[in-house]
């Protein structure tokens, strides 16, 4: 009863969060039953455009660390965050999501080059973590039932946790700065005067993720139309006999 349970929440997981943290769970153990090592994974310029190692620009937001409490807890709010986002304001549009993605990852990646950072997960879900607070201001947070406040608050208050932790702020700031850059582009700026929306989702993220929404003014041709197919006609006959 408990795997159904567990099968049937992980298949009504939105196809993002459910691709995204399952591969962040495989990664880790795949490094925990040491198929791989974390060298084969951190972000290292120099082997990206010198040897190629082109998988090193994923692999580094996959992998949060041995299993673990820090594991288990960036899980949680990645699952948590990610999944609220992709039902909520992301829900039907599944390409527009997937862009976020890809632009937070771009400008994590850029930040990366400057400095020496090896894994960006934790920044990625601060990120995802920001831009839902800053969607959902007036919701009231309770963190471990020892402090109240605002959504808006979520990621400061992860950050202070992190430092309780001796985990450097450097990542958390980062997601948050990403997170805040995003957020500004998509819902401040097009709403500002003289604004106007600059994060355009790529035409071929829309084909690809997104089902196309029937056309209202879509008029089919009359051989179409169910009553004249030929069954219809047909039954339409035999109850209205010449």
């Amino acid at each position: 009863m408990a795997y159904q349970g567990f099968a049937q929440e992980y298949l009504g997981m939105p196809a993002v969060t459910r691709a995204y943290t399952t591969a962040c769970v495989l990664t880790t153990a795949a490094v925990q039953l040491e198929f791989i090592t974390p060298f084969q994974l951190y972000f290292n310029p120099d082997l990206i455009f010198r040897k190629f190692q082109i998988w090193r620009l994923i692999t580094n937001f996959l992998f949060f660390g041995p299993l673990g409490f820090s594991f288990f807890f960036n899980m949680i709010f990645l699952y948590r965050y990610c999944r609220m986002l992709e039902e909520g304001s992301f829900r039907g549009r599944t390409a527009d999501f997937v862009f976020m993605f890809l632009f937070g990852g771009f400008l994590m990646t850029l930040f990366g080059l400057f400095a020496s950072l090896f894994f960006l997960g934790q920044a990625f879900t601060i990120m995802l973590v920001y831009v839902w607070s800053r969607r959902n201001p007036y919701i009231r947070m309770n963190f471990f039932g020892l402090l109240n406040f605002q959504a808006p608050f979520l990621p400061w208050v992860l950050m202070g946790f992190s430092l309780l932790l001796g985990n450097s702020i450097i990542i958390d700031l980062l997601g948050i700065a990403v997170g805040h850059i995003y957020y500004f582009l998509e819902d401040v700026f097009p709403n500002q005067p003289g604004g106007r929306k600059l994060l355009l989702t790529p035409s071929f993220l829309k084909m690809v993720f997104d089902t196309p929404e029937e056309d209202p003014n879509y008029n089919p041709l009359p051989e179409d139309h169910p009553e004249n197919q030929p069954r219809d006609r047909d039954q339409n006959q035999q109850q209205h006999p010449q």
